[in-house]
């Protein structure tokens, strides 16, 4: 469900040969496992207007020439990010490259991710620790892409952690002409914890995130951490330049549904639940025809009646029936009745 908007803007962003930078006042968060086309599609459904981030996709991978593995996406995702990962220039150069050559909208470096995976190949958030190197990336993708070149990264590091590290590396990033930057507002331990732990346990910082917008006026500073839904989102748009949500936004999808007229001003009238689920039936018809499993599709669809009536019987029946082998769109054509009388 594309918006009218978006497409009349990228079309004619498409005749200049240059895509107008995103809205980020807004936007779901990349989250591995996650965040793939499928989702992205059925958040579409939702809301027109809030950026999208795809998973991290390996630089390394893309390099190889695994692009159409990673990268393909319908045209309604716009607003769309890619989102890559990697510590060599050379390649995240061709990544930034690729990423408009595909249509994305915006290409952003992973500056962030705790995993093990991640530190194994030098990146993510480890690479806090060498804001030069970022710099070199950053200024390597700038000069291979006219998108706009995006960091997401957290407050911190192990025991580097203080605000004075923290401006140092946004200062030399930025010194590479990265004007966007999205801050998880926690700091992450490289060791002793899980990612899982890595998004719990260290405490939020929001004040400290505020003053480090404060300190680089010039900047657009995005937060990103706890945030749990749209009335929390708009108190904090008084204090940054945008917000990031991320589990509640998978976890509980319809959390967004009047993004669009709150955040964008839009007057498109909120979705239907119900309405949303029966259109991405349509979509999940046509993947399966290109030969996708269902419950790849289903599996982003078992918090959209969070909190309604019936919404435990959705779930058990995407869960129980969506993994099938047989299993087709008429899995949640049954599953909507169980819901039948939900409100939007």
């Amino acid at each position: 469900m594309a918006n009218e908007h978006e497409t009349d803007t990228h079309r004619s962003a498409a005749a200049t040969g240059r895509r107008p930078d995103p809205d980020r006042r807004l936007s779901v968060a990349p989250m591995m496992d996650w965040t793939d086309r499928h989702y992205r599609y059925l958040m579409r459904l939702i809301t027109g207007r809030t950026l999208l981030y795809t998973e991290m996709v390996p630089a390394q991978a893309l390099w190889h020439g695994r692009a159409g593995r990673f990268l393909h996406f319908d045209a309604c995702e716009h607003p769309v990010a890619l989102q890559v990962g990697g510590a060599d220039p050379e390649q995240l150069a061709h990544a930034a490259a690729l990423a408009e050559r595909w249509g994305y909208d915006q290409v952003d470096l992973n500056c962030g991710c705790p995993s093990d995976r991640v530190q194994s190949g030098r990146f993510g958030a480890c690479l806090m620790a060498e804001p030069a190197l970022v710099a070199e990336m950053v200024a390597a993708m700038r000069a291979a892409t006219r998108l706009p070149v995006t960091v997401k990264t957290r407050i911190g590091i192990d025991h580097q952690d203080s605000e004075a590290f923290l401006a140092r590396f946004v200062e030399t990033v930025a010194g590479a002409g990265c004007t966007s930057f999205t801050i998880h507002a926690r700091k992450a331990w490289l060791n002793g914890l899980s990612p899982k732990e890595n998004r719990n346990i260290p405490p939020l910082d929001y004040d400290r995130v505020e003053r480090l917008r404060a300190a680089f006026p010039g900047l657009e500073v995005v937060l990103n951490g706890g945030v749990m839904d749209l009335d929390e989102a708009e108190a904090l748009l008084a204090r940054f330049d945008g917000v990031m949500i991320g589990r509640a936004a998978y976890q509980t999808p319809f959390v967004l549904a009047e993004a669009d007229r709150r955040v964008f001003g839009a007057t498109t009238p909120v979705p239907d639940r119900v309405a949303v689920a029966e259109a991405y039936m349509y979509y999940v018809a046509r993947e399966i025809a290109a030969g996708e499993r269902l419950s790849r599709m289903t599996r982003h669809l078992v918090g959209l009646f969070q909190g309604l009536p019936g919404a435990r019987a959705w779930r058990r029946h995407l869960s129980e029936h969506g993994p099938r082998r047989d299993a087709d769109a008429a899995v949640i054509a049954d599953a909507l009745e169980h819901v039948a009388g939900a409100a939007a």
